[in-house]
């Protein structure tokens, strides 16, 4: 047995070391932006895309009452031959109404199941998260010791005969 250890890695440590780093500085971008977009899309559907549908739900149940109205108007006036046309623009202003309260609708129901839909794809990046935020972390704080306490240990000089003390001379006698 030799009496030093043959340390021959350590630039495969330190190689190791810097990969790791270059690894957590792109995965955890990555990964936090999992999560933005999930806030974003919650944002956008429960705020921007509610906000839409019910200004557009507001303004096409005024034009269906403008419609009605003209078609109201129609009916009594002597001068109009026909309530085609108005009759045929309340018919599709109560479509236009319809389809954005089914929009609304539909909204409110994705609302409801986003939470359950994704709850269970959140927590594994949750965990992600900590894993490269912790444990990684530490990883890199200990490739980082191990590498120093390397280089400490090969360049302290090997022991030389003249350095090893000699085993403490046993006087005593044994019986035999």
């Amino acid at each position: 047995m030799s009496g030093q250890a043959q340390i021959t890695s350590i630039a495969a440590l330190e190689s190791f070391r810097s990969d790791l780093i270059v690894f957590l500085s792109q995965m955890r971008p990555a990964v936090d932006e999992v999560g933005g977009e999930l806030v974003r899309m919650k944002f956008w559907l429960e705020n921007e895309q509610r906000d839409f549908w019910e200004n557009q739900a507001r303004r096409r149940r005024r034009r269906l009452e403008e419609a009605e109205a003209e078609l109201f108007n129609a009916r009594l006036s002597p001068l109009h031959d026909s309530t085609i046309l108005p009759h045929l623009a309340v018919q599709r202003a109560q479509q236009s109404v319809q389809e954005a309260e089914q929009k609304l609708a539909a909204l409110k129901k994705w609302g409801r199941e986003l939470e359950n839909l994704t709850d269970p794809m959140i927590k594994p990046v949750g965990q992600l998260q900590g894993f490269l935020a912790a444990d990684l972390a530490r990883g890199v704080a200990f490739l980082t010791q191990a590498i120093q306490a390397l280089e400490a240990y090969t360049n302290t000089a090997p022991p030389t005969a003249t350095n090893i003390p000699a085993p403490p001379a046993d006087d005593t006698v044994k019986p035999t």
